[in-house]
């Protein structure tokens, strides 16, 4: 593939998610990715009941591009030849627990007699070392522990993971960025990415106010924001819509438009301190509003004013929805003959389109791969 990593070999050692959506990311952009697998395969071969043909939906979706070598690890051959593969590539990506990596010699402090720049990726829930290395993670755990499942769902209902794999998904890109960032500095070394630390991240701000202010922002009802007012869903006359409105300017267009011109000067509304000091009058006279008509009629007058509006709809709605079209984001794998779909690359480059190939089969390209690294 002739694209922005064409001539970049990454190994990947990855399994279900995280470690094999690192390896993906970097296979659509033209890196060569050699997934190692045991004799019995990345369990995600079997994790979903969906097939089509001989793929299975759940790893096709995570392992396109990617050429597929067993190779026994715990073996003094297996570990031959990983040090030959070593020896010619950039990068090796694992997402395994971090006893197993050490045991298998899959960190920089072993490899780098193979590689001195070789660039060693360790994708784990705590971290490589530290006394809570060994704990088991999953993205649920992740969740809870770090609390996104308190700051998810309604204030009366149980705490709630997110809809998707948000904490193994968020992993893999910045383990992407990691890897990349240090191929770019021409030097070898040992990344560490913890899905803990990863997710910790991410709540940026709301970190920032309970460190400095002793703030706790708990779950607040149809998914508001805890500062901006109003920024959540709201019942219409038929779905949920979205509405998200922070500059003053759109909230005195959203006004005009709703019928509602004296909220412009009216205290209570006026500004988005104003709002958010008196959420529950403002909410409650928007709700009042916008029941009045259905979602697709104020997404109808809403957007073209500016105002940041949507309905809620199902991933099957936006899979299938004209914006979709438009971005190329759903591809047939391969030329098309399997039946076999996915979504795109997110990264769009001027002059290049991925090739989108199919997932490789066990063991698919053991010969060609094991036969180069011997010769």
């Amino acid at each position: 593939m002739n694209g922005p990593l064409s001539g970049i070999r990454v190994i990947e050692v990855g399994h279900m998610l995280a470690g094999p959506y690192c390896g993906l990311l970097l296979a659509d952009m033209g890196a060569e990715v050699i997934k190692i697998e045991s004799p019995e395969g990345d369990i995600a071969r079997s994790v979903s009941p969906h097939f089509i043909g001989p793929h299975n939906a759940y790893f096709a979706s995570l392992n396109r591009n990617k050429k597929s070598v067993v190779i026994d690890l715990a073996s003094d051959a297996g570990r031959t030849q990983l040090e030959a593969l070593v020896s010619r590539s950039h990068a090796l990506i694992t997402n395994l627990r971090p006893s197993a990596i050490k045991k298998l010699g899959l960190t920089y402090s072993n490899l780098r007699r193979c590689n001195e720049r070789i660039v060693c990726v360790a994708l784990t829930g705590y971290g490589l070392e530290g006394q809570y290395a060994e704990n088991p993670a999953y993205d649920y755990v992740i969740q809870a522990l770090t609390g996104v499942m308190a700051l998810t769902g309604d204030p009366s209902a149980p705490p709630t993971k997110a809809g998707y794999s948000a904490v193994d998904n968020s992993a893999g890109l910045v383990a992407a960025m990691g890897l990349l960032a240090k191929i770019v500095e021409g030097k070898g070394g040992q990344v560490d990415v913890a899905m803990y630390d990863v997710m910790l991240s991410q709540l940026n701000y709301l970190a920032g106010a309970a460190l400095n202010t002793g703030e706790v922002v708990g779950r607040l009802a149809n998914s508001s924001h805890p500062y901006v007012v109003p920024a959540q869903i709201f019942p219409t006359a038929d779905e949920w819509l979205t509405l998200f409105i922070t500059h003053d300017k759109f909230w005195q267009k959203f006004c005009q438009e709703v019928g509602r011109p004296q909220w412009i000067d009216d205290p209570q509304f006026a500004t988005m301190a104003d709002r958010r000091q008196n959420r529950e009058v403002v909410l409650a006279a928007i709700g009042e509003v916008l029941i009045s008509a259905t979602a697709g009629e104020w997404v109808r007058r809403l957007v073209p004013l500016g105002v940041v509006a949507a309905e809620v709809g199902s991933l099957k709605q936006a899979l299938e929805s004209d914006l979709t079209r438009s971005r190329n984001l759903v591809v047939s794998l391969g030329d098309g003959s399997q039946a076999l779909r996915a979504v795109a690359s997110p990264l769009k480059f001027d002059g290049y389109t991925p090739h989108y190939g199919l997932p490789p089969l066990l063991n698919e390209h053991g010969n060609e791969v094991l036969g180069k690294v011997q010769t």
